[in-house]
């Protein structure tokens, strides 16, 4: 049935202006966009007194968090990943459901309809924890790509002279902890990957060797194999701390990105997250081998990691999208608050303002660069003819949008998701005057509740060992990234020795 979505106010084309128009559907397919009043259908959807938006995509999270938002405060990145298994562990099938769809309802809310989630699950993967992942996005009709976080070193092991800096009681405590082996990680994976049951529209498997460092060059290229066999995507953090800088060019003699170049992982269906501590030579690498990034501001600055520049990325040619990362290390899934935070950490940097990210360029970060990070440019990201039928729709009384001097402005610099009324997913409303139909929330803020104060309890001996690390933790990376924070100055020293 052909359905025409009329009377709104629609942001299509990818345009940066707002136009009366009417949406035609077919199935679940936008078939035209045409004037108001000119289409004929079967059923029509009264939309008057909406912006219509392209759904916002979320170009990295983690639906784990769902169940850890508010966990921690001073934590630095290294600090959160010492806290990791106590966060993570100990989960059920059934926590990882509760845990996505927590995140997923929060997005869904505030008007983004796709994501790239990096789950957690320890000890391994299994396809059983990956499917009650999936499970969680597909009973709310989100797209999302699902690549598990893997790693066959422990965060201890990963940085170069951590493990002799903690003193023998507590060298070890971090010595009990280990990871499974690669073939124990891997297999999992391969059986899940086999016999993935949804379409790839909608929801796709890829793997996420979660930081290089904690991965052997071994693992790194099973990894690589692992998606090149089944087509999946991949995305890893890069370069996200100083820490992390500085421990690469120790471990390896080259950076995060080289190395990953060397061993054949970085191309087209390759994404880096944060990409903070990456340099000139990176970007033009990154961009040369068709990989995208993933710009999550909000994180940068909650862990101190520093300020991403993604306007010498997007020069270099690299495709760049927006994210949020998981609700531990950014408390919220606001693609919205992401977009402000994209454009507006733009102009920190010596650059005058029309070199700054504008509302409109950090929307389509949000939409049209962030469908490609997940690998489907060619179906999301936008309002336009042959594209999935996948929108928000903005209430155009809320007080963020009265007056409307310019729509774009306000959806980056006003709005906070709260005049969001309705979204739409392929032709179908998954979100309906505010509410999710057929979602029972009652019984899922009970089921939550429950499972956070079972797992408190259950990981409570977990985050008093990660709290007796900690200190020594701190004071050593503190150390370590300060030798990252000297680099550029050190560098522009020698082009100018040069």
């Amino acid at each position: 049935m052909t359905i025409v979505i009329a009377g709104g106010l629609v942001l299509a084309n990818g345009e940066a202006t707002a136009m009366p128009a009417d949406i035609v559907l077919n199935g679940d397919t936008i078939a035209a966009i045409v004037p108001p009043g000119t289409a004929e259908a079967g059923e029509t959807v009264d939309a008057s007194g909406r912006l219509i938006i392209p759904g916002l995509i979320n170009a990295h999270t983690h639906g784990h968090g769902g169940l850890s938002k508010g966990i921690g405060d001073l934590w630095s990145l290294e600090l959160l990943l010492n806290a990791g298994p106590w966060i993570g562990g100990q989960r059920t099938n059934e926590d990882r459901y509760l845990s996505t769809l927590l995140a997923a309802v929060e997005m869904l809310r505030k008007g983004c309809t796709s994501c790239y989630d990096l789950a957690l699950m320890l000890p391994v993967p299994t396809p059983e924890g990956l499917h009650e992942t999936a499970r969680a996005y597909n009973d709310l009709g989100m797209r999302a790509v699902i690549s598990p976080m893997v790693a066959d070193r422990t965060f201890y092991q990963a940085i170069p002279g951590l493990l002799d800096a903690f003193p023998p009681e507590l060298r070890d405590v971090a010595n009990s902890m280990r990871m499974a082996a690669p073939e124990a990680i891997l297999a999992p994976m391969y059986e899940a990957a086999r016999h993935w049951p949804y379409p790839r529209d909608r929801i796709r498997i890829g793997i996420a060797p979660t930081i290089p460092l904690h991965c052997s060059d071994e693992f790194m290229i099973g990894c690589r194999d692992l998606a090149s066999e089944f087509g999946m995507p991949v995305q890893s953090h890069l370069a996200e701390s100083p820490v992390q800088r500085t421990a690469a060019l120790q471990r390896y003699g080259m950076t995060m990105t080289a190395l990953l170049d060397k061993l054949g992982l970085l191309g087209s269906g390759f994404s880096g997250a944060h990409a903070i501590w990456i340099d000139d030579a990176e970007m033009a690498l990154i961009a040369r081998r068709g990989g995208t990034l993933a710009h999550n501001p909000g994180s940068n600055l909650r862990l101190g990691n520093g300020i991403a520049d993604m306007r010498r990325a997007i020069s270099a040619g690299i495709t760049v999208g927006v994210g949020t990362d998981g609700s531990a290390s950014a408390d919220n899934q606001n693609m919205f608050e992401a977009m402000r935070l994209a454009a507006y950490v733009s102009r920190v940097f010596d650059r005058p303002p029309q070199d700054w990210i504008s509302a409109a360029e950090a929307l389509r970060l949000a939409t049209e660069g962030s469908a490609a990070v997940l690998g489907m440019a060619e179906l999301i990201g936008k309002i336009a003819p042959g594209y999935k039928a996948d929108m928000a729709f903005l209430d155009l009384d809320h007080v963020n949008l009265v007056p409307l001097n310019n729509a774009v402005n306000q959806l980056v610099n006003t709005e906070d998701g709260a005049a969001v009324r309705d979204v739409m997913i392929g032709g179908r409303f998954v979100l309906r005057d505010g509410a999710i139909p057929g979602l029972d929330w009652p019984g899922v803020v009970a089921r939550a509740r429950a499972s956070a104060a079972r797992l408190a309890e259950a990981n409570s001996p977990g985050r008093l060992a990660a709290e007796r690390l900690a200190p020594v933790i701190n004071h050593f990376c503190v150390g370590l990234g300060r030798c990252a924070h000297d680099l550029p100055r050190k560098l522009r020293a020698e082009a100018v020795g040069a």
